[in-house]
């Protein structure tokens, strides 16, 4: 449905052609800025209204009633099967901090949502084996294990901006909505919609337009021409930098992958890109950056750097000692 929007208001609206950067830029920014605009009025609306009928309070004390690996592995299996991309990822991650949800188990939903999706795995197979597509559901299932346990060492939710949950005003109003009717709840959880979505809508509209761009005018032969050398340590490095700007969602990158093989570059330095485009993108730090400050976005940042980085040299490792067969 989105996907069609983007193609009518660019190919038909605005008569652009497909094999121009300006109308994959248009095309791909109608089609994101559409699905991230409703997907974060229905979360939002729907997170305030459970808030509305059970107190953050209670639902505080759910979560924390289980073990921490428990309720860390529940956040990446519900990251797992929902094919959110990284921005899209952001208004269920500001939902489960609304609800209390501590914040180092809401990373991992976070980290593993736009990395690990069952579209991905299964394309993965059919492209580049079970092995592979195996290897990477491990690998993105520990980098948000390890993530989130380091994110949380850093202990972020001094880092969580105060409108998103520490509001006293809210508070009362979540209390006012769970003594009160149908009424009084929608009308709480319409609130919690307005507040934030005011907050941040015009840094989802500058995110998505910067990865708009790089999605039109960045070509994937200067992607596949740079990234070749397997001899160059600093490959994989710089896969995880270049994957940054380069927005899209972990299904939507795998052709580039794909391509970036058969001409040649190392598995772990393209799936490393592949990693980082997918959950590491430069529009997701924008819109981020309302929700948490900058000292737990650069965590954050570093963190995923570090273990993508880490994982594409173990691929390489794995595919040069002849571990990995047929890729």
């Amino acid at each position: 449905m989105f996907e069609q929007l983007g193609n009518w208001v660019a190919y038909d609206v605005l008569r652009l052609s497909v094999q121009q950067g300006m109308g994959a830029a248009v095309q791909f920014f109608v089609m994101d800025v559409t699905k991230i605009f409703i997907m974060l009025v229905i979360i939002i609306y729907l997170m305030g209204l459970l808030r509305a009928y059970v107190s953050t309070e209670r639902v505080r004390q759910i979560v924390m009633g289980r073990p921490k690996w428990q309720a860390r592995s529940l956040a990446i299996t519900l990251g797992g099967i929902t094919p959110f991309c990284s921005c899209s990822s952001v208004p269920l991650f500001i939902g489960f901090v609304e609800a209390r949800i501590p914040v180092g188990i809401t990373f991992a939903f976070l980290i593993a949502s736009p990395m690990i999706n069952e579209v991905a795995v299964v394309l993965l197979v059919g492209m580049l084996g079970w092995e592979v597509a195996l290897l990477y559901v491990l690998a993105g299932v520990v980098v948000a294990y390890v993530g989130s346990i380091v994110m949380e060492w850093f202990k972020p939710e001094r880092w969580i901006e105060s409108y998103v949950w520490d509001i006293k005003v809210r508070q009362q109003q979540e209390q006012t909505a769970n003594a009160g009717g149908m009424s009084d709840r929608h009308d709480f959880a319409l609130n919690e919609v307005k507040v934030i979505v005011k907050r941040i809508w015009h840094w989802i509209l500058i995110g998505v337009a910067l990865g708009a761009l790089f999605h039109g005018y960045v070509p994937e032969a200067w992607v596949q021409t740079y990234l070749s050398d397997a001899s160059n340590w600093w490959s994989v490095p710089a896969a995880v930098l270049t994957g940054v700007p380069l927005y899209s969602n972990a299904t939507g990158v795998i052709p580039l992958i794909e391509a970036m093989i058969d001409k040649g570059v190392p598995i772990g330095t393209s799936l490393a890109l592949m990693m980082s485009i997918a959950a590491l993108s430069l529009p997701e730090m924008l819109i981020l950056r309302k929700v948490i400050r900058w000292p737990a976005l650069a965590v954050f940042v570093g963190v995923l750097t570090a273990a993508f980085i880490l994982v594409g040299y173990g691929f390489n490792f794995l595919y040069a000692h002849s571990i990995l067969m047929g890729v």
